[in-house]
């Protein structure tokens, strides 16, 4: 493969297809984990961690929640809704913004959360970590931030414009 603006040397294929293959395999095993313990794909169990881990107020935009999980705008709509359904978040017009619609986790959300997060930290633990000491996983995330970073600089997706059919 020759060394050009379109090409990569083969350091950075390997590095590329190391983390996709990676990525892959932990994702298989995590959705499996979120199947068996708590009945989530790994998007609900997104959705639901940001509501009940990283929210204070257990509330977001939906168009935020989208931007936050790197999910379409529609996908989510529907994931939300089974959410809802399940009795696990409550959707309603966003109080400051009446285009908007607001996601809250319900105690029963953060009660399948609970249910799922032993079973998802081994799951890391045992697929990821095990592999790694200690300096390594700091390396990690030292390489891994930058990157990602880089990627969320640009503006959220929900500020794109929609594609007409």
């Amino acid at each position: 493969m020759a060394d050009s603006p379109t090409s990569l040397d083969a350091h950075q294929l390997s590095a590329y297809f190391a983390l996709m293959e990676v990525a892959g395999l932990l994702r298989h095993s995590v959705e499996q984990q979120l199947r068996d313990d708590g009945e989530l794909s790994y998007v609900q169990f997104q959705l639901l961690a940001r509501l009940g881990l990283n929210s204070p107020t257990g509330s977001e935009r939906m168009t935020d929640l989208a931007d936050g999980v790197v999910y379409s705008r529609s996908g989510l709509t529907y994931q939300a809704g089974l959410l809802e359904k399940a009795g696990l978040v409550v959707r309603a017009p966003s109080a400051d913004d009446e285009r908007s619609v607001t996601v809250t986790i319900t105690d029963a959300g953060r009660s399948r959360i609970a249910q799922v997060i032993p079973g998802h930290v081994e799951v890391l633990r045992e697929q990821l970590f095990a592999a790694l000491s200690d300096d390594q996983t700091h390396a990690l995330t030292d390489l891994l931030t930058p990157v990602r970073d880089h990627m969320r600089a640009a503006p959220p997706r929900s500020a794109g414009a929609r594609r007409r059919l």
